[in-house]
C-alpha cells in the first residue's frame, strides 16, 4: 500500500483482456517436451497426429484439423474454403472480422463482409432471410457464408437451438456456417463444460467450420481450424500455404493443444475465468459510479464509469474502451486471474470513481 498517497497497489494480473494472461505450466511442460531433437515440419509429427485425434474424439467424429498461427489466420483460412465465386460473408457488425481485423478478410478474401446491426453480438435467423433477395442478381454479391461469434464479442452466448435456427436459415440459402471460437471455450464452460455441451452448439446445430481459440485459454499461441465435414477441407492445406497460416514447426501448436485437451484443461481454464468475471461483478455493481447491466454470462463485463475518472483508473490498472462515446469500458478475467487480483482492483475503483 502507498501510505503517503492512500492508492492501493495495482494487481499483477489485471483486467485488460484474457489475451493478456500468461502461458498456463502445463502448456509450457508441453512446449518443452515437444522441444527435443527433430521432427518433420509442416505438420508431418507426432504431436500434430496425437492433437488431430483429440480433436477427433472431442467433436465425436472424424474431422478436419488444421493448426494456424492466430485467430485472424484462423478467419481467413475458413472463410477462404468455404466463399463461393462473388460469395459475401454475412457477420455481426460487432464480430472480430468485421471490427478488429484491420479488413483482412477483404483484403486477403477479396469479399464483401455483409454485417447486419445486432443486440449484443447476436444475429437472428431473420437477418439471414431477409438477403435471400440478393441470391440470383448478377449485380450483388451472392451470400455465402454466415459467420457466428460463440461467445460474442459482447460477452454473450447463443444458445445450442438459436444457432441451431440460424444454421438451418443458412444453409437453405446455400450457405456455410462458420464459427469463430476464440473463446469457445468460456462458451462451452458455461453451458455445463461437456463434450455434449460442446457437441450441442456446434455438430449437433450445424455448422461447417470452426476457428479454435487457444491463444485466450492459456496457450502461448496458436488456433486450430476444425473442419466438421472433412469434405470442406480438400482445398484448405493449400489455401493455409497462400494465406500464411502454415508454420513449419507445427508441432508447436499441435503440443500445446494436446496438453489444452487432455483432462479437460480447456474447460478448467475457462470455468475458472468465467467465475472470476462472476465474482468482479458481485463486488463492483453496488459500487458508486459503476453502472452494470447484468451478470456475466462468460468472462467479460461492460461496466460504465464517469468519464472523469476513467483515465485515472486505467492509468492505474490498464483496460480498454468499449464505447467511449457511452463511458463503457470492458473488463476481462482470464485462466490465471486470482481473488486477490478482484480485490486490488476493486479496492482501486473504489479509491478513483467511488
Amino acid at each position: 500500500m502507498n501510505t503517503s498517497s492512500g492508492i492501493p497497489p495495482a494487481p499483477e494480473r489485471r483486467f485488460a483482456s484474457d489475451n493478456n494472461a500468461a502461458v498456463h505450466p502445463l502448456i509450457l511442460e508441453s512446449l518443452e517436451r515437444a522441444n527435443r531433437g527433430h521432427a518433420v515440419a509442416y505438420g508431418d509429427d507426432p504431436w500434430t497426429a496425437s492433437a488431430e485425434e483429440a480433436f477427433n474424439e472431442l467433436f465425436g467424429q472424424q474431422v478436419s484439423t488444421l493448426m494456424v498461427w492466430n485467430g485472424t489466420g484462423a478467419n481467413v483460412l475458413a472463410l477462404a474454403t468455404l466463399l463461393s465465386p462473388a460469395g459475401a460473408v454475412v457477420c455481426s457488425d460487432a464480430s472480430h472480422i468485421n471490427v478488429d481485423e484491420t479488413g483482412a478478410p477483404e483484403r486477403i478474401l477479396g469479399a464483401k463482409l455483409i454485417d447486419v446491426p445486432t443486440t449484443q453480438g447476436k444475429i437472428t435467423p431473420d437477418q439471414v432471410l431477409n438477403l435471400q433477395h440478393l441470391i440470383g442478381v448478377v449485380h450483388h454479391v451472392q451470400p455465402s457464408v454466415l459467420s457466428l461469434t460463440q461467445s460474442t464479442e459482447w460477452g454473450t452466448m447463443y444458445t445450442p437451438n438459436e444457432i441451431g435456427a440460424l444454421c438451418d436459415a443458412a444453409h437453405s440459402m446455400g450457405m456455410k456456417v462458420h464459427l469463430d471460437g476464440a473463446r469457445i471455450a468460456n462458451a462451452t464452460a458455461a453451458l455445463g463444460g461437456t463434450q455434449q455441451a460442446l457437441k450441442s452448439f456446434t455438430v449437433d446445430a450445424g455448422v461447417d467450420v470452426i476457428s479454435f481459440g487457444g491463444a485466450k485459454n492459456g496457450m502461448m499461441y496458436g488456433e486450430a481450424v476444425i473442419y466438421l465435414d472433412p469434405e470442406l477441407a480438400r482445398s484448405a492445406p493449400y489455401v493455409r500455404k497462400q494465406v500464411t497460416q502454415l508454420p513449419s514447426k507445427v508441432r508447436y501448436i499441435s503440443a500445446q493443444f494436446s496438453a489444452l485437451l487432455t483432462d479437460d484443461l480447456w474447460i478448467k481454464n475457462a470455468r475458472h475465468a468465467n467465475e472470476m468475471a462472476t465474482l468482479l461483478y458481485g463486488q463492483t455493481v453496488g459500487l458508486a459510479g459503476v453502472t452494470l447491466d447484468g451478470a456475466p454470462e462468460v468472462n467479460s463485463i461492460f461496466p460504465v464509469l464517469p468519464a472523469a475518472h476513467i483515465e485515472a483508473l486505467r492509468d492505474w490498472s490498464f483496460f480498454y474502451d468499449w464505447d467511449s462515446h457511452h463511458q463503457q469500458v470492458r473488463w476481462m478475467t482470464a485462466w490465471d486471474t486470482e481473488l486477490a487480483d478482484i480485490d486490488q482492483f476493486v479496492a482501486g475503483i473504489g479509491h478513483f470513481v467511488g
